[in-house]
């Protein structure tokens, strides 16, 4: 069987909390999420978060699922049109796009400021690289969308994981702003607990603040 492809959108915040990176493995999609939307057009203020999603109501959401080759060059194209919207972040070097192992493709913004310190309110200068990511999965609305909050060390265990949650949320009502259906979107924080490079130095902290995005296909069956 084919191993889905899971586009997986990095979003490099540089505010002092830090933010995990996803293993090298497909993200299970539910694991401590918090599911934004239970019908579709649901306002993030009335949802009552969950780890579940109703398939049904996922599969209402974006018209029916995906099946067998349609799978692949669905996100296949939905990759070639990310890299197109983030052409000039990628040019300046703010962006970079990464395969990695089982068909996952890592989009890492490299030096994005979205967050003041110890703040969940994105900053205005954000929002056209948001948009440019919007647009897409409007788009190619046969997705799911995960986003995961991370966090540097600075600050409580238990602070910091608070935190990466409500950045999630952050984004996410960002996101549904645009037009992404709620039903489509989950949430979940990491907190500091998985950084991609060392908490010791500013630049380090700097890179394990971020914002990741999962978008994976709605299949059939």
């Amino acid at each position: 069987m084919r191993t889905p492809l899971v586009i997986v959108l990095v979003l490099t915040l540089a505010a002092c909390e830090n933010i995990p990176r996803p293993s090298d493995r497909p993200f299970e999609s539910w694991e401590k999420g918090a599911v934004l939307g239970a019908a579709a057009g649901a306002g993030l203020g009335a949802i009552a978060y969950s780890k579940n999603r109703s398939s049904g109501a996922i599969y209402g959401a974006v018209g029916g699922g995906l099946a067998g080759a349609a799978v692949g060059a669905y996100m296949d194209n939905q990759k070639r049109d990310l890299e197109k919207n983030l052409a000039s972040e990628i040019q300046s070097g703010q962006a970079k796009v990464e395969k990695l192992p089982n068909d996952v493709v890592r989009i890492t913004m490299t030096s994005a400021t979205a967050f003041d310190t110890n703040s969940t309110s994105i900053k205005p200068g954000f929002y056209t690289t948001l948009d440019k990511l919007s647009n897409v999965v409007v788009t190619y609305a046969k997705t799911t969308l995960t986003v995961v909050g991370h966090t540097d060390n600075v600050g409580t265990d238990k602070y910091n994981q608070d935190l990466s949650l409500r950045r999630a949320h952050s984004v996410a009502q960002y996101f549904e702003s645009k037009r992404v259906d709620p039903v489509r979107m989950a949430v979940s924080g990491k907190g500091e607990t998985q950084p991609v490079a060392s908490n010791a130095s500013e630049a380090g902290r700097q890179q394990n603040r971020r914002v990741e995005i999962y978008v994976e296909p709605v299949r059939q069956g």
